[in-house]
């Protein structure tokens, strides 16, 4: 599959080209710069020049991944000025508002990666004690960012200029557990140490509407529940509450920690294990085993009066998920039906849910 370039190789190329405009007589079309990873990418540009000023354009190729930020533009514009390279966040690049981020409040979104590289960029074009202000802007971007994890993480008003090695890989899931894991450090340094990890939206907005969790403590996984789990304990998290929709978490009851059905899947027969060794009916099992969805699982469960298998299920669940981060956690789950109700959850889910419900 064909790779790309992220918006933070757009910006660097872009502030170079702004700066050699202002340099020199002619306006560059190609500018080349170099990623961390020591890899050249040469890059067309689109430049214009007026009095003071100079403003390059990058239209960003995501190559094959799907990436909502696919043929923005980023702008840079570029006015000389004494001192360092000052970068300022322009219409469509997002100001950072809350702390645990890898950028200071107040600053622009312009993650510390991307930021080196556009220094590096332009900084051999200036002359000794010459400086430059680079303003990035991205004209979509503040309607993008309404579908990616600025608004949560606090970054209001656009985009954030992002890429750890100038490179987008295809379906690249380190891109997505890098935007995922952000979300423990910003709750965090909201001062929580007990957070709700939730596969989805559904589970997300159940949680904060439905049942009054704070926002900043409800985290998306994705399918990645593992690599956050592993992150929560890394950086000090002491509980975790799983919440879901039984599909989702049932497979962590199996020891499944990414959760893509592609990945794996088990979900009927996981179920259908418990309720053997439970001494369910033969024909519930097969029943169980042959139900086209977890919803239809749920029906059969209850028609046979053995709903508490879900209990056991969040109980299961919260122990694999301690054993995976080594028990560097305590781990509560709590189970959900389509319609956000809660079908079973163990000790602790009660615990965590008193403490934050009723504290």
């Amino acid at each position: 599959m064909r790779k790309g370039y992220t918006t933070g190789s757009c910006a660097a190329a872009a502030a170079k080209a702004a700066v050699l405009a202002l340099r020199q007589d002619s306006l560059p079309e190609w500018v080349t710069i170099t990623t961390p990873g020591g890899q050249e990418l040469r890059l067309p540009v689109q430049v214009e020049r007026g009095e003071g000023w100079a403003e390059a354009v990058v239209i960003k190729d995501a190559g094959d991944d799907p990436d909502i930020t696919h043929e923005v533009a980023v702008h840079v514009r570029a006015q000389l000025r004494p001192g360092p390279v000052q970068i300022r966040a322009g219409r469509g690049v997002g100001i950072v508002t809350r702390p645990g981020l890898a950028v200071p409040v107040g600053e622009p979104a312009v993650n510390p990666v991307p930021r080196a590289m556009i220094t590096a960029a332009v900084t051999p074009l200036l002359p000794p004690g010459e400086g430059v202000e680079l303003t990035i802007s991205i004209p979509r971007g503040e309607e993008l960012a309404r579908r990616t994890l600025n608004p949560r993480l606090g970054i209001e008003g656009g985009l954030s200029i992002l890429g750890t090695t100038g490179i987008v890989e295809p379906m690249s899931v380190e891109a997505l557990q890098a935007s995922l894991i952000t979300q423990v450090g910003v709750a965090l340094a909201a001062g929580h140490k007990t957070l709700v990890l939730t596969p989805g939206r559904m589970g997300q907005c159940r949680a904060v509407q439905g049942y009054g969790f704070p926002e900043e403590v409800v985290i998306l996984t994705s399918n990645l529940i593992g690599d956050l789990l592993e992150a929560c304990a890394n950086a000090g998290v002491k509980r975790v509450l799983l919440w879901g929709h039984a599909g989702k978490l049932v497979k962590v009851a199996g020891g499944i920690f990414n959760t893509h059905s592609r990945v794996a899947d088990g979900r009927r027969e996981i179920i259908a294990a418990y309720l053997a060794a439970g001494g369910a009916p033969a024909k519930m099992v097969r029943g169980v085993l042959e139900a086209p969805t977890v919803e239809a699982v749920l029906e059969l469960v209850q028609s046979y009066g053995q709903n508490g298998i879900w209990d056991l299920l969040a109980r299961q669940a919260s122990r694999q998920a301690q054993e995976f981060v080594r028990k560097r956690l305590t781990v509560g789950t709590a189970l959900l039906n389509l319609k956000g109700e809660i079908i079973g959850r163990d000790e602790v889910a009660r615990q965590i849910m008193e403490e934050y419900l009723h504290g």
